[in-house]
């Protein structure tokens, strides 16, 4: 469970970031009982530290009593090296591959067993996103997510496959069958994915290498079908990427 933090004598730090990781991309708004539920806290903890968030503008509480993450968190997020270096520096290649394609773009790190958008720039508005800069989501399922999977720890991937769910119809969980795609990913260079995350929405991606060989991110667009574009797309993808590398080298 999200940010569980239950053990007598934690620490007030402690305690406030189990309030602040009940959040995720699932769970973007939540009640008092929901959030102490969710951080494994008592409710009368809760509702006392909740009210230091807000106060320092690290929690929003809105009409309907619900909390939700205040613009403080967000804004000092931005500071982080992932966020400003990797961000910054590939920010003209996203514009030129979104220019180029008039796709949904996506720059994506993994964190843990999720991915984290870095960037997204929206594209046709026809084909269904759930993504959101700043937002989390399995790495099973997206095209960006299969691709940091592909390269992850063995320990990572494991993980992973131990414990697959289903998110459409059509998401793979049958761990041999992803298993067999992450080792095509590796040899071919790109992951591709359709309707696996949402409904109507089709992605292929391609890593972000620093020095030739350490995968620090990856790059994927979104489409309503791939089609006969998978190669040009895949192609524009992999000019991009190795752009954001040469930047990063330098």
């Amino acid at each position: 469970m999200a940010g569980r933090v239950s053990t007598p004598g934690s620490s007030v730090v402690s305690r406030a970031f189990a309030v602040l990781g009940a959040f995720d991309e699932r769970h973007r708004a939540l009640t008092l009982s929901d959030l102490a539920r969710r951080a494994g806290l008592p409710l009368t903890t809760t509702h006392r530290l909740a009210a230091e968030l807000v106060a320092a503008g690290a929690l929003d509480r809105r009409e309907s009593g619900q909390y939700v993450v205040g613009r403080r968190i967000w804004s000092t997020g931005l500071l982080a090296p992932v966020q400003t270096g990797l961000r910054e520096l590939a920010s003209p290649f996203l514009h030129d591959l979104f220019a180029a394609t008039l796709a949904t773009v996506h720059l994506a790190v993994r964190e843990g067993t999720q991915v984290l958008y870095l960037e997204r720039l929206r594209g046709n508005e026809s084909v269904p996103i759930v993504s959101r800069a700043g937002g989390r989501l399995p790495l099973h399922s997206t095209g960006v997510g299969k691709v940091l999977l592909a390269h992850a720890p063995p320990e990572v991937r494991a993980e992973v496959l131990a414990s697959l769910h289903r998110v459409t119809p059509f998401t793979v969980v049958r761990p041999p069958v992803l298993a067999a795609q992450l080792e095509r990913i590796r040899r071919d260079g790109y992951a591709t994915t359709a309707d696996e995350m949402t409904l109507g929405a089709s992605s292929v991606a391609v890593p972000v290498l620093r020095g030739g060989t350490e995968v620090v991110a990856a790059l994927g667009i979104v489409v309503a079908r791939l089609g006969r574009d998978r190669r040009r797309l895949v192609a524009g993808l992999r000019v991009a990427a190795q752009g954001i590398g040469r930047t990063l080298d330098g």
